[in-house]
C-alpha cells in the first residue's frame, strides 16, 4: 500500500476545508441562516457530520470562517481589477461594482441578524470582515481626494455611507430580465454614489478635478 505523505494529507485537508466552506456558502446563499445546521453543511459539502467538527467546533465558528475566508479572496479579486485603472474615481465606480456583483452572489447576513447566531467573541472577528473592506475603500476616497477629485471628508464616515448603500442595490435572483434590470441599477448606483461623493464627470463622462476654490477672505491678518 503507497503511504501518504505529510503534504498529501496536508492537500487533502485543506480540500475538505474548502469543501466544507463552499458548502455552507451555497446554503447561506440559498436559505439564508434558517434551518443552517452541520449536518446540513456536512451532506453537501459531501463528508461526515464529524469531519466538519475536526475544523470547525461550532456554526458561529464555521460562519466567522467563512466571511473572513470571502473577503480575503474578494480583496485579492479587487485589488487585480483595481490595479488596471488609474483614475481613482474610476476605481471607486470598481468598488461599487464589484461588491454589488458579490453580494449578489454571496450575500451574508446583515449585523443584526449575525448578532442573534454569534457568540460575542466570534462577532467580534466578524469585524475583522467589515474593517478590511473599509480600509480598502477608504484608502481610494483618501487618494481621490488628495488629487483633487473628491472634495475632503472624514473616509472612515463615508466608507460607512457607501456601504450603507450597497446591499439595497444587490439582486440574487436569476432570470434574464433582472440580470439586466440589475445591470442597470448597478451602473446608476456607481453614478449615484460618485456624484453624491462630489465626483464632477465631462461630457464623455470622464473624471475631472475639482475647481480649485480661492481662499477664504479675512480682515483678520
Amino acid at each position: 500500500m503507497p503511504r501518504i505523505s505529510a503534504s498529501s494529507n496536508a492537500a487533502q485537508r485543506e480540500r475538505t476545508q474548502r469543501s466544507i466552506l463552499d458548502a455552507f456558502g451555497e446554503l447561506l446563499y440559498s436559505n439564508g441562516l434558517t434551518d443552517l445546521t452541520m449536518t446540513r453543511v456536512a451532506k453537501t459539502a459531501g463528508v461526515g457530520r464529524t469531519a466538519v467538527y475536526n475544523y470547525f467546533a461550532d456554526m458561529g465558528e464555521l460562519l466567522v470562517a467563512y466571511a473572513l475566508d470571502k473577503t480575503e479572496r474578494f480583496v485579492s479579486d479587487l485589488n487585480r481589477e483595481l490595479a488596471a485603472v488609474e483614475n481613482p474615481v474610476d476605481q471607486l465606480g470598481v468598488y461599487i461594482r464589484v461588491q454589488i456583483e458579490d453580494l449578489s452572489r454571496r450575500h451574508l447576513p446583515p449585523g443584526q441578524a449575525m448578532r442573534t447566531v454569534l457568540s460575542p467573541e466570534d462577532f467580534a472577528k466578524l469585524g475583522k470582515h467589515v474593517a478590511q473592506l473599509q480600509a480598502v475603500l477608504s484608502e481610494i476616497l483618501q487618494r481621490a481626494m488628495d488629487e483633487g477629485y473628491l472634495p475632503q471628508g472624514d473616509t472612515a464616515e463615508l466608507s460607512q455611507l457607501v456601504h450603507g448603500s450597497l446591499t439595497a442595490t444587490a439582486d440574487r435572483s436569476k432570470s434574464v430580465e433582472s440580470t439586466r434590470a440589475q445591470n442597470e441599477r448597478t451602473q446608476a448606483t456607481v453614478r449615484f454614489i460618485q456624484r453624491g461623493l462630489g465626483a464632477q464627470f465631462d461630457a464623455d463622462f470622464h473624471p475631472v478635478r475639482l475647481p480649485v476654490q480661492p481662499p477664504v477672505l479675512s480682515a483678520v491678518s
